[in-house]
Parts: structure tokens; C-alpha cells; sequence
């Protein structure tokens, strides 16, 4: 299964990591897609730290992130910077996506 998650606050990073740890120690794939205040969560060592497990994808509206004023500076490369195509994508590979 793919579980996707659309970030667009930034309450519940604890949430966050414990679903997508949930969702690979059970082997499904998880799509990550921050937006809104979710971007700021890019300062959030233990949400970034999430792009680096192996079956997580991450990726940012480029847009959000400039507007709120979010450090980008030293992201993993494998947050990709992206744009609502990314989100659209996430939504239409996603098996179930839940939004915190």
C-alpha cells in the first residue's frame, strides 16, 4: 500500500513521524507533500530526518516555503522542491492520504 500525507500545518510532527514509521515497519510506501504552514516543518530535524528512510518520498511546495519564509538552505536532496503537480501526483498514486 501507499500512504500519502499532505502536511499543511505544522502541530503535529510527532503525529507525522509516527504514522510513517507505522506505515514502513508494515511495508508500505509513504509520499510525504508539505504546503502551507507545513513547510515550516523544514526546520524540524525530526521531520526531515523522515526523506532519509528508505521507502519515503518527501517533497515541499517551492511556493509555501518562499512565501512563509522557511529555511531551505541545506535540505537532503531528497526533499524535493516542488509544486502542486507534486501534490496532485501524491494524490493520484496514493492508495489512502491523510492530511494533518
Amino acid at each position: 500500500m501507499k500512504l500519502g500525507m499532505l502536511i499543511n500545518t505544522a502541530k503535529h510532527v510527532d503525529d507525522i513521524v509516527g504514522i510513517c514509521r507505522a506505515a514502513l515497519a508494515r511495508n508500505h510506501q509513504v509520499s510525504i507533500f508539505a504546503m502551507d504552514e507545513g513547510a515550516r516543518l523544514l526546520e524540524n530535524a525530526a521531520f526531515v530526518s523522515l526523506a532519509e528512510l528508505q521507502g519515503v518520498s518527501m517533497s515541499v511546495c517551492d511556493h509555501s516555503a518562499k512565501m512563509i519564509g522557511a529555511n531551505t538552505e541545506g535540505l537532503s536532496p531528497k526533499i524535493v522542491r516542488a509544486s502542486q503537480l507534486n501534490n496532485a501526483m501524491m494524490n493520484h498514486s496514493a492508495d489512502r492520504v491523510i492530511v494533518l
